[in-house]
């Protein structure tokens, strides 16, 4: 069994309160010291964020010196969030233009510490074998937060499926779209549930983590399939500013990006994750 610790939206919102109230009452970031005693707590998503994190706690960690908790989410929110309030420490679940857009929605202040993977985007279908088999007014499933669903849009339009407006950028819409030979509709839903709407739709545009954890081997099983090359979705460590320069942070950074890691991501995945170092 995984020694990792699946938290609650209701338990993160307690943690958060609890750390508000400290705030309130002078935190030792107030004082000017920063305590990087104890475990570091990172949160990630299961598949294969948690299951590369567990990786290095159980082979690599302990010669390091680094004490290492992982706690699984199963969405793209509270990650941040919990990172943000002090909930966790650190997470690995994102890429850059994502954070971009939920550090401006949301206020927050995360950043990028080491980009340690790519999880490649792609169309999969329980109805056709092919993209081009896909019928006129056929309807596909996209994830519904404004990046991933650009970035689903960008990878139908780049394999003609649709042609997109100039000027169409991260934030893309069905409303962007300029041309759509097959009258395609779209159902926006959450990025969680893109693989479980299989079944409901024709197809469905699904990240590579959500694919991997419905059993789907995105190498072998997509319609499409994102592109690596120079790609900007690489998947990073973030922390809260301010928090870079925590020695357990600086570890665990190192341990990612080591060979080690490589091979792992490289034998488990089969090119469905890619290391990006």
């Amino acid at each position: 069994m995984r020694n990792t610790a699946k938290l609650s939206t209701a338990v993160l919102a307690a943690g958060a309160l609890t750390f508000g109230l400290t705030a309130c009452g002078g935190s030792e970031s107030t004082s000017g010291s920063a305590d990087y005693s104890g475990p570091l707590v990172v949160a990630a998503s299961p598949t294969p964020h948690a299951e590369i994190l567990d990786f290095v706690k159980k082979n690599l960690a302990k010669k390091a010196g680094l004490d290492l908790e992982v706690k699984e989410f199963q969405d793209y929110i509270v990650p941040n969030t919990a990172t943000e309030d002090g909930s966790v420490d650190a997470n690995y679940f994102q890429n850059q233009p994502y954070l971009d857009d939920f550090n401006k929605k949301r206020g927050t202040h995360i950043v990028p510490v080491v980009t340690v993977h790519l999880e490649p985007l792609g169309l999969y279908s329980h109805k056709v074998k092919k993209a081009d088999a896909l019928k006129s007014g056929a309807t596909i499933a996209v994830p519904n937060d404004a990046v991933n669903e650009a970035r689903a849009l960008k990878l139908l339009a780049t394999n003609g499926l649709i042609t997109l407006k100039t000027g169409a950028g991260t934030e893309a819409t069905p409303q962007d779209i300029a041309k759509n030979p097959k009258n395609l509709k779209f159902k926006e839903v959450e990025a969680a549930q893109t693989a479980r709407s299989l079944d409901d739709v024709d197809a469905a545009v699904v990240n590579g983590n959500y694919a991997i954890s419905a059993g789907i081997k995105p190498a072998k099983d997509a319609l499409v399939l994102e592109s690596a090359k120079n790609s900007p979705y690489g998947n990073f460590l973030a922390v809260k500013q301010g928090n870079e320069k925590d020695p357990r942070v600086k570890n665990l950074a190192k341990l990612l990006t080591s060979p080690e890691v490589k091979k792992f991501i490289e034998d488990k995945y089969q090119g469905s994750v890619i290391p990006s170092f």
